[in-house]
């Protein structure tokens, strides 16, 4: 074991010694990545040793530098060390998070972490707190919770009738929704046709007056709103003591899908952003987003326990209790066997602290704001939204006046192509555009100032 591990740290530091000078990603054939891989199953042991090899051959051509600095597409952090090791760790220690009995450890690092991260987004004191994979499961974890308890409030009980014996449940979200939320109303029989998208504003942020018009509508109907902190385009925040307000009067329960945007809370300068946060019920976060862990690690957090609880919580003659003061990681996840998520999101903010995370945030933001004004001084890009936290929306006009989308299309290819940095294409009120999501921990400004060389180049080629 010692010489496997051994060979293998030196395969990980290879790589990630080199990830400032790799391409970013470069475009591939699947049909060739895949032979790679491929063959028939082996009839019979192979040595470790050859299997890693073989693997980091086949793998290291066909990666994308995610954890690099100039990777700024889906809003990817990278891992910082003490979260790597941690995970590292967190692997051969192979500990089963769900129970107490199981993992005394797990159970206190996420016990530990959750309290942490509740107290820096300003969460009302006692809230719950569930370790799922990302955001869409923590979305599905929150708005589970959220239809157990409105429709608890009419007195059905959902886990015996189930929806066939319930009424319908409406879910209010502007039309700027990320679509884990239409996800998580599939898999939680809530159905798309019980969604109503409130008008939003031209950033994408939902308007409370329409949220308002709705909700008088829908008078005296099991209610959720599902508010955002963090546009995935534009990076907006929903106006959130408003839309609480206004959700509070008509009895519905309010979800915000923070995903990347509730770190904003960790900013003196950004709070602003996330006013009102503490009244809503539930909320949603990536930690391997901005928190800078490694996949999957995402966290929920649900006013009412014991809401959480009925939506996740389960048990069996052969779960063992750890006892009162233990916590049972299984109650609070839709998971029992998981990995001990914990760690790692332990390990980020032991090693950050409140400063750290704080620096972090802020750089980022900057630096989405140095490169949105670089590329803005050119004659031919258009920077399509404010710049309110981490996110830029470039389009690349044809000089030819003619397929301005044709254009931003065929300079994105560029940019994938020189490899120099990668950012995905999205479509934004019917407009094609390159999305630049600033969010890892190894980026500087240098690496922001390549980057914009690199675009500027692609955007000057006829």
């Amino acid at each position: 074991m010692h010489e496997l591990l051994t060979h293998t740290l030196k395969h990980a530091e290879h790589y990630l010694s080199g990830l400032d000078q790799r391409p970013v990603a470069v475009p591939t054939d699947p049909a060739q990545v895949r032979a790679r891989f491929d063959g028939p199953l082996p009839s019979g042991p192979s040595d470790p040793l050859t299997v890693i090899d073989e693997l980091v051959a086949a793998a290291e051509p066909a990666l994308v530098a995610t954890a690099g600095p100039r990777y700024f597409g889906f809003v990817t952090g990278g891992s910082l060390p003490a979260a790597l090791a941690a995970d590292w760790l967190t692997s051969a220690w192979d500990q089963l998070a769900g129970a107490y009995v199981a993992s005394p450890a797990a159970s206190a690092a996420e016990a530990v972490a959750a309290d942490w991260l509740a107290e820096l987004f300003g969460l009302p004191p006692g809230v719950s707190c569930g370790f799922v994979t990302g955001a869409t499961m923590a979305n599905f974890t929150g708005l589970a919770a959220a239809r157990h308890a409105v429709l608890k409030r009419r007195g059905i009980d959902i886990d015996r009738v189930g929806l066939a014996g319930a009424p319908p449940v409406h879910v209010l979200a502007g039309a700027e929704r990320h679509v884990s939320i239409d996800l998580a109303l599939r898999h939680l029989g809530i159905g798309t046709d019980h969604l109503t998208l409130v008008d939003v504003d031209d950033q994408g942020a939902m308007r409370p007056d329409d949220l308002a018009t709705h909700l008088h509508r829908l008078s005296g109907q099991p209610l959720i709103v599902c508010a955002q902190s963090g546009n995935v385009n534009t990076g907006a925040f929903d106006p959130l003591t408003a839309i609480c307000r206004e959700a509070h009067k008509a009895g519905a329960w309010t979800h915000v899908d923070g995903a990347f945007g509730l770190w904003a809370a960790a900013s003196p300068s950004l709070a602003r952003h996330v006013t009102g946060l503490d009244m809503a019920d539930s909320w949603a976060v990536d930690a391997h987003k901005w928190l800078n862990v490694p996949y999957d690690n995402a966290v929920v957090f649900i006013r009412d326990p014991t809401e959480h609880r009925a939506a996740t919580g389960k048990t069996a003659p052969y779960m063992v209790s750890g006892g009162d003061d233990a916590r049972e990681n299984y109650q609070y996840t839709p998971e029992t066997s998981r990995r001990a998520r914990g760690f790692t999101v332990y390990a980020a903010l032991r090693s950050l602290g409140r400063s750290g995370i704080t620096d972090l945030i802020d750089r980022n933001c900057a630096q989405a704001r140095r490169l949105a004004e670089a590329l803005a001084a050119e004659p031919h890009i258009d920077i399509l939204n404010d710049v309110v936290l981490n996110q830029v929306m470039a389009r690349f006009r044809d000089p030819a006046g003619q397929d301005d989308d044709a254009r931003t299309r065929t300079v994105i290819e560029r940019i994938h192509t020189d490899g120099t940095a990668w950012a995905g294409t999205t479509a934004w009120r019917g407009l094609t555009a390159l999305r630049v999501s600033v969010s890892g921990w190894m980026t500087t400004d240098a690496d922001v100032d390549r980057a914009v060389h690199a675009i500027r180049h692609a955007a000057s080629t006829p």
